[in-house]
């Protein structure tokens, strides 16, 4: 019997968070960094961005993108680490450093979100 690594997942992880990052982040920057605050869009007023960040969509959909944008970093970092600094020595370690961030990241930011 073969061992199953959890590579495959964790790559799908890894693709879907850089995808996610390269899609909306510059959209959301663009618009709450630079759009917003230059007025060259009228900015929502508190009450109605309220309203649509406690709609349980939005809140799955911003949950979605931060949990993949940390797995992204997770795994962007252990390649960093395991290639650049070469310390594949120290893969658990590594493993547990970046994942176990990654998770209480996800975790921290499902609390904030959810308690909107």
């Amino acid at each position: 019997m073969t061992k199953r690594s959890p590579e495959p997942l964790l790559w799908l992880l890894f693709s879907a968070g850089g995808m996610a990052a390269a899609l909306l982040v510059p959209v959301l920057l663009f618009l709450f960094g630079i759009a917003f605050p230059l007025g060259w869009l009228p900015a929502p007023d508190h009450p109605h961005l309220l309203s649509v960040l406690r709609h349980p969509v939005t809140k799955a959909i911003l949950l979605a993108l931060c949990v993949l944008c940390l797995f992204h970093w997770a795994h962007r970092f252990r390649y960093t680490l395991y290639d650049g600094l070469q310390l594949k020595r120290l893969s658990k370690l590594i493993n547990v450093l970046c994942y176990g961030g990654a998770v209480l990241g996800s975790v921290a930011a499902g609390c904030v979100l959810f308690r909107v």
